[in-house]
């Protein structure tokens, strides 16, 4: 009686062995989600993980302009409304810069989690130019002259 009492304990064992190696094994599968930016205008705030995130080698130049182009939150802002633009400190650390409808805002990458940006700034037509009612703004994880994420946003101007 013996002898069956031990097979039965291994049995167990066993069991309970291979159950947290398979759920080991589940979890690792799990993609990290990525690191989140936000926009504010007011009291409006919209938050966005990565349309786009390589947190190794960089990505190639036809994927960041790829990546520009993606899915973007929408906020509403009027022409006297500041823009907070915020990120996790891990993006900060690296550096990330601005990008204004697909091109860069000539500046070093930032290493702050925030800045704070008048609205009229982005929806100023320039040089005669009728104003925008829609701008599309990104912000791009640099390291190393690489980008390593992008995050999209599009600020409306309010009617």
């Amino acid at each position: 009686m013996t002898a069956a009492f031990f097979r039965g304990k291994r049995r167990r064992a066993a069991a309970a062995v291979g159950a947290v190696s398979f759920g080991l094994i589940v979890l690792s599968a799990c993609d990290k989600p990525t690191p989140m930016a936000t926009v504010t205008v007011g009291t409006s705030t919209v938050t966005s993980e990565a349309a786009c995130f390589e947190d190794g080698d960089g990505m190639k130049p036809a994927e960041v302009a790829k990546c520009l182009e993606g899915d973007s939150k929408t906020i509403k802002a009027d022409m006297d409304d500041k823009i907070r633009f915020g990120v996790e400190p891990e993006i900060a650390d690296k550096g990330w810069s601005l990008f204004v409808n697909g091109r860069p805002v000539p500046e070093e990458p930032n290493t702050k989690t925030y800045r704070t940006i008048p609205a009229s700034a982005f929806f100023s037509g320039g040089q005669g130019a009728p104003a925008a009612d829609k701008t599309k703004i990104s912000i791009v994880e640099v390291s190393s002259g690489k980008a390593l994420g992008v995050w999209n946003f599009d600020v409306e101007r309010k009617s």
